[in-house]
């Protein structure tokens, strides 16, 4: 059977494919002189922008790139493999014009950990921390240049404490990360059989409750701080699995029992990259304020009618107690489009003669 199925292969051609090797070479030499030239001309930009005062990283710039790149390629490389190539060229040039530190909700493998790599690449300097009261601390005190914090899930909706944060934050919300969560459940030993105890966050056993109840229903869920932290816990205990990230599983030496084991195939969460800055118009951009109004009937309605008098697209509300006198409430809102807009702004004057209360948290590139 060996013999009949070696006869119907064509025999390898080594001169054809020694001359495809040595095209594809000949690609890769050219390629990587592109890359310094792109390098040379990142660093005067750098030196342009540090005359000017302005900060390096470029929202509006990024997005404007991701675009290009996207709407150029013919193919066969996907867009997705090609802007993941594009995310690493452009954090390896940042990186000659200054040393970028982003702090993020630690520890490292989180989720906050994977959206910030995804949207800075590899060529930066990430800070974990504690919490996210210290990420937004680490960034006013100019000890990391961002901050990349959970602002909202798909499922178990907007995450309280950042919003909270915004308060009394001088911080300025400058891009945001859209985050598949895919989640695993890794041990040390692979085998569902033997395992007693699960690690993981209240929340991520919530979104795999079904696929527990159905696969592993006598075993005991135990929180743990972050999935992070769950998986170092299962590293070191045989009979205990976590749920956690792929990149955890390589960190901790983990086998990865079975994979996406989320409730919803739908499960995203969004991150805010908070700064000191506000980013420029991309011409695809989002806008976040908060405010607080007068206690009366009907007020929330006129408050949003200013918006609808511009054609303004609302595209959030989220309310806030306030923690500072009973029954009072901030409002979040997200809208489409940039600050500098006239619409948008017409809409802002409007608001402030009607509030306690506005505050612009910013404007920013709508994710992908």
């Amino acid at each position: 059977m060996q013999k009949m199925s070696m006869k119907g292969r064509k025999a390898m051609n080594p001169k054809k494919l020694k001359d495809l090797r040595r095209s594809i070479d000949a690609i890769d030499s050219g390629i990587i002189e592109l890359i310094n030239k792109r390098g040379v001309l990142s660093t005067k930009i750098g030196s342009i922008k540090k005359d000017h005062g302005e900060s390096i990283y470029s929202p509006d710039r990024e997005s404007h790139v991701y675009s290009s790149v996207v709407s150029r390629n013919p193919g066969p490389v996907q867009a997705e493999s090609l802007k993941a190539v594009y995310r690493e060229i452009m954090s390896a040039c940042l990186s000659l014009e200054k040393t970028l530190k982003v702090g993020y909700l630690g520890p490292e493998c989180t989720f906050t950990h994977q959206a910030a790599m995804k949207k800075f690449g590899s060529s930066v300097d990430y800070v974990p921390c504690d919490s996210i009261s210290d990420v937004f601390g680490e960034v006013a005190k100019g000890n990391t240049d961002y901050g990349v914090v959970p602002i909202e899930n798909s499922i178990e909706g907007a995450v309280n404490h950042t919003l909270d944060m915004f308060m009394d934050s001088p911080l300025l919300i400058c891009s945001e990360i859209m985050f598949p969560i895919r989640h695993s459940i890794q041990s040390t030993k692979g085998k569902l059989s033997v395992i007693k105890k699960i690690y993981s966050k209240p929340e991520v056993f919530g979104q795999c409750r079904r696929w527990i109840e159905k696969n592993l229903p006598s075993a005991r869920l135990l929180e743990a701080s972050s999935t992070a932290r769950a998986a170092e816990i299962a590293a070191d205990s045989p009979d205990s699995a976590c749920i956690a990230s792929s990149l955890a599983a390589e960190r901790y030496g983990l086998k990865i029992v079975a994979a996406s084991i989320e409730d919803s195939a739908r499960n995203v969460t969004r991150f805010l990259v908070i700064g000191d800055r506000m980013s420029k118009i991309s011409g695809r951009d989002k806008t976040a304020i908060m405010f607080s109004v007068k206690d009366r009937p009907g007020v929330l309605h006129d408050m949003l009618g200013a918006f609808k008098k511009q054609g303004i697209n609302l595209t959030k509300i989220e309310s806030r107690p306030s923690k500072q006198r009973l029954w009072k409430y901030y409002f979040f809102v997200d809208m489409d489009g940039h600050y500098e807009s006239p619409h948008i702004k017409n809409a802002l004057k409007e608001l402030e003669k009607k509030c306690h209360f506005v505050k612009l948290l910013g404007s920013f590139p709508k994710a992908s």
